[in-house]
């Protein structure tokens, strides 16, 4: 690295979103010296609009639970599914983990920047549009070159320890090729926010909605109600799915709606006012978790897939872990961070895995539409979908695989 003017801080975190904000918040509380190096401007889009009711704990352990709920946030107590003529509901209110039953779904734009004020209201600095260019872990504290979009100045910053809450951005797997393929296939989403002008009874604002296609079970439609009469509406498809399709995405976005009357029907009125975004190949991973010197939160260690809204939930608590961990560090104390982080976090993150995949290849479907499910294995399935995907006293988390596959069985044969 080129000489430059060097800032020496305690702990950096890159990344003001729900997971740096959150990790940010806990370490000041602790005492710790903090500063937060965001690349955007805040409020900035982004998706992953629906919380779920896991979130809220990590929210309320930041002392950021009053802000969110006074912030007139859509309600949210649970998720409903939709294929065909077929309809089942979950109420995270009646679930097998005790626990936070009801959360908000969020315009990103506002949480996140509530999030990250929160933060600075308990004296978190926090810079935006300055960007790490070049990390150094090779000698005794970790160095990293930042750059100040505003002028195009560099200078570095020299700290105890780094926490990369970058989400899509990546910046540590990018920077020390931490980077590894994802398993999951190549997916894309298309996505609008609209006018929704839902008068339909049998719609629930107070529920995220997940559509399956008719006729093609690997694709499915997030309907996500905001507290302003809009909704956030996407499809969520193998690459492959999108061959033939118009190349315009709000046409390409509408036709898929068209071909799934379930979702028509209640969006017959809606007004379709802003343009669709693509995003894709969004699935990624990393060869570990954490290093000499930082360790990775969130979706800037891996992503999985939108489906079930575990984005927020996995990024918030690997915040708390993280910040709980690093502040025994910054105490004295030898943290083994394979044992104490990255293997706690992967149980709950290979939980949301085994659903993920059970949802693409239809078993897990299976058991969402079942039409005879007993109340108990509701309540399981519904701690799991709530984002309490940790508690292994919950049988469909100890043995996710196994268990899924058993009952998929049994529901498709009895279906």
């Amino acid at each position: 690295m080129k000489s430059l003017e060097v800032e020496h801080r305690q702990v950096v975190v890159i990344g003001a979103g729900p997971s740096g904000a959150i990790a940010a918040a806990l370490l000041k509380r602790q005492g710790h010296d903090v500063l937060v190096l965001e690349r955007q401007r805040f409020p900035r889009f982004s998706i992953g609009e629906s919380l779920l009711s896991h979130c809220l704990d990590f929210v309320e352990e930041a002392g950021m639970l009053d802000a969110v709920q006074a912030a007139g946030f859509q309600t949210k107590h649970g998720a409903a599914f939709a294929w065909g003529e077929r309809y089942t509901e979950f109420d995270f209110r009646d679930k097998f983990t005790e626990g936070k039953g009801s959360t908000y779904q969020v315009l990103r734009a506002d949480f996140d920047k509530l999030l990250a004020d929160q933060a600075e209201l308990q004296g978190v600095e926090i810079r935006y549009e300055e960007e790490i260019v070049a990390a150094d872990f090779s000698g005794v504290r970790p160095q990293l070159s930042v750059r100040r979009l505003a002028d195009d100045g560099e200078y570095q910053v020299e700290c105890a320890f780094v926490l990369d809450g970058s989400g899509y951005g990546r910046v540590l797997p990018r920077l020390l090729d931490l980077d590894l393929p994802s398993a999951f296939p190549v997916r894309q989403a298309v996505f609008t926010h609209v006018e929704d002008r839902i008068s339909d009874p049998g719609f629930d604002r107070e529920k995220i909605l997940i559509t399956t296609h008719p006729q093609m079970r690997d694709v499915w439609f997030w309907t996500i109600p905001f507290s302003n009469g809009r909704c956030s509406l996407g499809v969520v498809a193998d690459a492959k799915r999108y061959a033939g399709r118009p190349e315009d995405m709000d046409v390409c976005l509408r036709q898929f709606v068209d071909e799934t009357p379930s979702l028509s029907r209640p969006l017959q009125n809606a007004v379709w006012d802003t343009p669709a975004r693509a995003l894709g190949g969004y699935s990624a991973n990393v060869k570990r978790l954490h290093g000499p010197g930082f360790a990775l939160l969130g979706n800037a260690a891996e992503f999985l897939d939108p489906v079930f809204s575990s984005g927020v939930t996995i990024a918030m608590r690997s915040a708390s872990i993280a910040a709980g961990l690093l502040h025994r560090q910054l105490g004295g104390e030898t943290v083994d961070w394979e044992a104490e982080f990255a293997i706690p976090l992967k149980r709950g993150v290979d939980t949301f895995r085994a659903y993920v995949e059970g949802w693409y290849d239809g078993s897990f479907q299976d058991v969402i539409y079942y039409r005879n499910a007993t109340p108990e294995i509701r309540r399981m399935i519904s701690s799991i979908l709530a984002g309490y995907a940790w508690d292994e006293r919950n049988p469909y988390v100890a043995e996710p695989k196994r268990r899924l596959r058993v009952l998929s069985e049994f529901c498709a044969s009895n279906g």
